[in-house]
């Protein structure tokens, strides 16, 4: 038995088909015919810096495969194509680059709904082994770079009462680490970073948070075992060993496993987390 329905068409001017059969079992087949009528979806727009290489361009893909559009600032392109992903060439050292970068993200998309401040370098060193310049040129990245994006962001995710920033902290933004002197006074800073912004901004429905990763295969991981086998001579197959074993899951993290973090702190499931500095270590800092 076939029975018309206009239920749906008086709606949507469609063609709309009840099936009714089988002991009274509907079945409701709908097709609906626009003319002229577009819905469309808006992708949410993610900012990251230095989403080139390593940890930044597995943000970067994962973002975009959860339907990110995303913008990377950073000196050199994605090293690998990404699907909805734009690279605008920033040093995220030079504040006005940083401003003029989130200026035409804004002119393109007018929201920017995540920021993931991932830009940075390493430095290995005692205190008596880092020069006035090598603690400039680490803290220009690291923690000048973060400032400036975030207070440059800011305005947008205020004017839009929403907006999630995740920060590249470091199991350094927690523990110290012998030789380390710059890099782990940079994460540091950057930890404190995150909670003042976090309690800054909450009013303005904008969560800050920190993911603190451990030690990740990344090709900035693999130049800084590279410098200290330069340095002592040491061999590199035995150093990395040595440094899987130092985690407690005797491993190395990569990163892909960094960026399933930051893709949840971002979202909407974080909703109630803020001020966090979220650790991804291999229980290394829980010794």
């Amino acid at each position: 038995m076939k029975i018309e329905c206009k239920c749906v068409s008086r709606w949507f001017g469609g063609d709309s088909r009840c099936l009714h059969f089988n002991r009274g079992l509907v079945i409701l087949e709908t097709y609906l015919l626009f003319e002229g009528l577009h819905m469309s979806y808006v992708s949410p727009v993610c900012v990251v810096t230095g989403g080139s290489q390593g940890i930044g361009l597995a943000v970067s893909e994962k973002m975009s495969a959860n339907g990110y559009q995303v913008f990377n600032l950073d000196l050199e392109d994605f090293a690998r194509p990404v699907e909805n992903g734009q690279w605008l060439k920033c040093d995220v050292a030079q504040v006005e680059q940083v401003r003029q970068s989130i200026t035409l993200i804004r002119e393109q998309t007018s929201r920017i709904d995540a920021l993931i401040s991932n830009a940075g370098i390493h430095f290995s060193g005692t205190i008596e082994q880092t020069s006035e310049a090598d603690l400039d040129r680490v803290f220009a990245i690291n923690v000048k770079g973060a400032y400036a994006i975030v207070q440059a962001v800011l305005p947008v995710m205020r004017a839009q009462q929403s907006g999630s920033i995740v920060i590249m902290g470091s199991d350094q933004s927690l523990v110290g680490k012998p030789g380390s002197f710059a890099y782990n006074l940079s994460k540091a800073a950057l930890a404190s970073m995150v909670k003042t912004t976090a309690l800054d901004y909450a009013g303005d429905n904008i969560r800050a948070n920190a993911v603190c990763p451990g030690t990740i295969e990344t090709p900035l991981f693999h130049k800084a075992i590279d410098r200290y086998v330069q340095k002592s001579g040491a061999d590199k197959a035995e150093v990395y060993a040595d440094e899987a074993a130092q985690q407690p899951l005797g491993r190395l993290g990569q990163p892909e496993e960094v960026a399933e973090l930051v893709l949840f702190l971002a979202g909407d499931k974080a909703s109630f987390i803020t001020g966090s500095l979220q650790v991804i270590d291999g229980g290394y800092t829980a010794r």
